[in-house]
């Protein structure tokens, strides 16, 4: 068996031959359970807390050593066209970002995506930025709502990261 694990997939036979003889069907029943175990937790897991971060299920890989990342999400209200929403990211422990994204409702009512790029028109755009502001530094979603976009009446950002904790 290959021991790379980038190279393994969770995937699990569909049928499995289990012995009679008892000693050999618990020696089965053990590979069979380590087989289910291993593809369950390779796989990304849908919880997206508003509280607190939980695990994504990912695995990353920057050093020899495996690092997990934690999901957070930031639900927000409206924001008016030509102005910005700043909502301070609630968790200090964070060591880099893998994912930030997320998605909006407009006045107009259309969904878009965060962030929104309109390629005719410039100030229909709603940007989505995540930096520091202010001194001490505090860390912030930034979502800017361009001059001429639809007013955002709600939406959602997702923080994926990985942490030093």
């Amino acid at each position: 068996m290959n021991e790379n694990v980038f190279h393994q997939v969770p995937y699990l036979r569909t049928s499995r031959q289990f012995p009679v003889d008892k000693p050999k069907l618990e020696i089965e029943l053990n590979k069979s359970y380590i087989d289910i175990a291993g593809a369950v937790n390779l796989r990304t897991i849908g919880i997206f807390p508003k509280n607190n971060p939980a695990v994504t299920g990912e695995s990353w890989y920057f050093t020899t050593s495996r690092q997990q990342t934690l999901r957070k999400i930031y639900p927000f209200g409206a924001i008016a066209a030509g102005t910005e929403l700043d909502i301070p990211v609630l968790y200090n422990n964070f060591e880099s970002f893998t994912k930030i994204y997320g998605t909006c409702i407009t006045d107009v009512v259309d969904y878009r995506p965060l962030p929104y790029v309109d390629s005719a028109i410039v100030t229909d755009q709603i940007g989505l930025i995540v930096g520091t502001v202010g001194a001490p530094p505090i860390l912030q979603i930034r979502i800017i709502v361009g001059a001429t976009s639809p007013n955002v009446t709600s939406g959602v950002v997702v923080l994926e990261f990985l942490s030093s904790v």
